[in-house]
């Protein structure tokens, strides 16, 4: 049967006969010892991998150097399924001869590590193994897991392209001398969840073709096998007991242990294999599992185009297209995009139909290709204005395949045209920084010693860069005062409720704005306030507002005319107080506070006094002080405003805090 026995002349591998034929003597040999080498002999294995040998004579009567034999592995062609495993069909080549006088039926044993190359059999059903041959016959494995084979009873290495003494293996995708592209490793865990409304449930899919599969069960359930081949072919296998045997033509190794299970699969898959588990115990199990999953979807180059003219000169490209390596058909794209490993083919380009056109006079001469029809390019709109000023938006452009004839003319073409080189994207991020937000300070202490007062508290908006600047919603700024209780009693007459903070009339901390930010954009841009226009009492302040714009080119501002500014304008006139015209006292009689608030009752209810923050430490150690900042604020567009504005709101104590603890170093 082919592929079952072997021929005659793989047994008469160092036979010292002179062979009929001899072929002449090559160029290395000619000034040699020895006579050319002989023809080949017949190959030991018709299938599976074989060896065949060549003899050589020395033509000296002294010894020649070197080798008179040398071998080469031939029938490197897989053999059927039925024909069975090379080194048992020697062992049961032994069944019709006596053994100590009795009969037995002989079963390989394979992977000796200290002889690989002799014939060691096991009688079935006994623990009587023999050796019965010194050597195994030329062409058998060395190693069930390997190509190396045994040569004359010696291990001869055989690389995955079955060339004696190559070093060249398979990758771990099963290509010989491959770089792993065309498969990926799947690893991965799973863990049981009882349910008493299941028996069994399905550990991981393991498609047709993966290689190096592993599986370790531990815990009380048991594992079991679904298969389904490529002709729809389904079956079940409950891997009940030790061993190793066929599914689907698949070989399984599998050992079950008391409290886990081992399943191994070499590869190539045969079929689809689901593995599943069946529940068989109250406690929880786990399965790990690795294998390399082939990538079924991979691109294949088209062949080229038609070209692009007729005649006088033109172009033609490949394409790349996904292909489904099981059902040998072209599928959509998105198919081989889920790979990641899956790298599409650049197209090529070459040049086709040079002759000149029949109307030329036969005289015209052809011009190098690239100078007389330049190639097909990409080109593109300017950008679009980001879709947000902060915060990650999006732009996007055109991009077209063009064509410029010999006169300059350019004019849209078919996109293939173009995909020798990469289309440039249409859509990218842009102003990718945070959005400027509110960021809130700790609150103060209670404005009371006893009962209910206020509390207050600094809120700044601030940008990516930690700068504070305008442009956070004033709908989403957090409250910046609020009631506070004290649990201490009061001991005296309660004010009304919330209690505020007598109106001291001396000069505040400096004044705190959000500055205006020149943009892209026209805005209104208001320059400093000018100093006020009296010493003391009730004055004016002027500031000069220009519209202006941010010139991205150039990083530079330009002016332009107000009206090209939207919105509504910064004042550029206000009232100032420059503080009180007799003396420094800090406080005023009933009277004077009554006259000042006539005078500015029309600010009543627009403006507040709010905290904004302490002044730095008195001191660097040793124990300081730090005092609040309190600033005068328009209640609309919480803007700072100049400090008589709030003259007629109760002011916030001066608060002060202990800082800067920690001991001086000594001097």
């Amino acid at each position: 049967m082919e592929g079952c026995c072997w021929t005659t002349a793989g047994t008469l591998l160092l036979a010292s006969l002179v062979l009929s034929s001899r072929t002449a003597r090559s160029e290395e040999d000619r000034d040699s010892l020895w006579d050319a080498w002989g023809s080949w002999s017949e190959c030991s294995r018709t299938c599976g991998g074989g060896a065949s040998y060549s003899l050589r004579r020395c033509l000296s009567s002294k010894t020649c150097e070197g080798r008179n034999i040398r071998y080469k592995t031939c029938s490197n062609v897989d053999c059927p399924p039925e024909a069975g495993d090379f080194r048992a069909q020697q062992c049961s080549a032994h069944n019709d001869v006596k053994y100590q006088g009795q009969f037995y039926e002989w079963l390989p044993v394979s992977n000796d590590p200290d002889n690989p190359c002799s014939l060691k059999c096991q009688a079935r059903g006994a623990a009587l193994v023999v050796e019965l041959a010194p050597k195994v016959l030329d062409g058998t494995r060395c190693y069930t897991e390997s190509l190396d084979m045994c040569i004359s009873g010696l291990c001869q290495i055989v690389g995955c392209d079955r060339q004696l003494g190559s070093a060249v293996k398979e990758d771990n995708c099963g290509v010989c001398n491959g770089d792993g592209s065309t498969c990926r490793l799947v690893r991965g865990q799973y863990k049981s969840q009882l349910s008493a409304n299941k028996l069994d449930d399905m550990v991981v899919a393991i498609p047709y073709g993966s290689r190096q599969v592993r599986l370790v069960l531990r815990g009380p359930d048991h594992l079991f096998l679904e298969t389904k081949t490529l002709q729809g072919v389904k079956s079940e296998n409950s891997l009940s007991f030790t061993g190793s045997f066929l599914v689907d033509n698949s070989s399984i190794d599998f050992q079950k242990f008391p409290d886990k299970e081992i399943l191994r699969i070499p590869g190539p898959l045969t079929a689809d294999f689901t593995v599943k588990i069946r529940y068989a115990g109250a406690d929880d199990s786990s399965v790990q599992f690795i294998f390399y999953q082939p990538i079924i979807h991979q691109w294949r180059e088209t062949d080229f185009f038609p070209c692009s003219a007729s005649c006088g000169g033109g172009y033609q490209l490949t394409s790349a297209e996904c292909f489904d390596l099981r059902s040998n058909r072209v599928v959509a794209d998105q198919y081989c995009h889920y790979y990641p490993e899956n790298v599409k083919p650049k197209p090529k380009l070459q040049e086709c139909n040079l002759d000149p056109c029949p109307a030329s006079d036969g005289y015209k001469q052809i011009m190098p290709y690239d100078l007389y029809h330049p190639l097909p390019r990409w080109e593109s709109t300017p950008w679009t204005a980001c879709s947000t000023s902060c915060g990650g938006g999006i732009q996007s452009r055109s991009v077209s395949c063009v064509e410029e004839d010999i006169h300059g003319h350019i004019s849209p073409v078919e996109e293939w045209k173009c995909m020798y080189t990469p289309k440039m994207p249409i859509v990218q991020p842009c102003n990718i920084f945070d959005c400027p937000k509110w960021l809130a300070q700790e609150w103060s202490p209670c404005t009371v010693t006893c009962g209910q007062g206020l509390r207050y508290r600094v809120v700044l908006c601030i940008d990516h860069r930690g700068m504070h600047t305008g442009g956070c919603s004033l709908k989403t700024k957090p409250h910046i005062k609020e009631e506070c209780i004290v649990p201490t009693p009061c001991y005296k007459p309660k004010e009304k409720l919330p209690v505020e903070a007598k109106l001291p009339w001396y000069k505040q901390a400096q004044e705190l704005e959000e500055g205006a930010v020149v943009s892209e954009e026209p805005s209104f841009i208001p320059e400093a306030w000018s100093t006020c226009s009296v010493t003391c009492g009730v004055g004016s302040q002027v500031r000069l507002v220009k519209c202006q714009v941010l010139l991205s080119f150039s990083q530079s501002v330009a002016d332009l005319p107000i009206d090209e500014c939207e919105g509504p304008k910064p004042v550029s006139q206000r009232a100032c107080y420059s503080g009180p015209c007799s003396g420094e006292a800090t406080e005023y009689t009933p009277e004077e506070t009554e006259l000042l608030y006539s005078r500015f009752q029309e600010f009543d209810e627009l403006y507040d006094w709010e905290y904004e923050g302490f002044t730095e430490c008195s001191e660097s150690c040793g124990g300081g002080v730090q005092e609040t900042v309190v600033t005068c604020l328009n209640k609309q567009t919480r803007e700072t405003a100049d400090e008589m504005l709030c003259v007629t709101s109760r002011r916030p104590p001066q608060l002060l805090k202990a800082c800067s603890l920690d001991p001086c170093p000594p001097r």
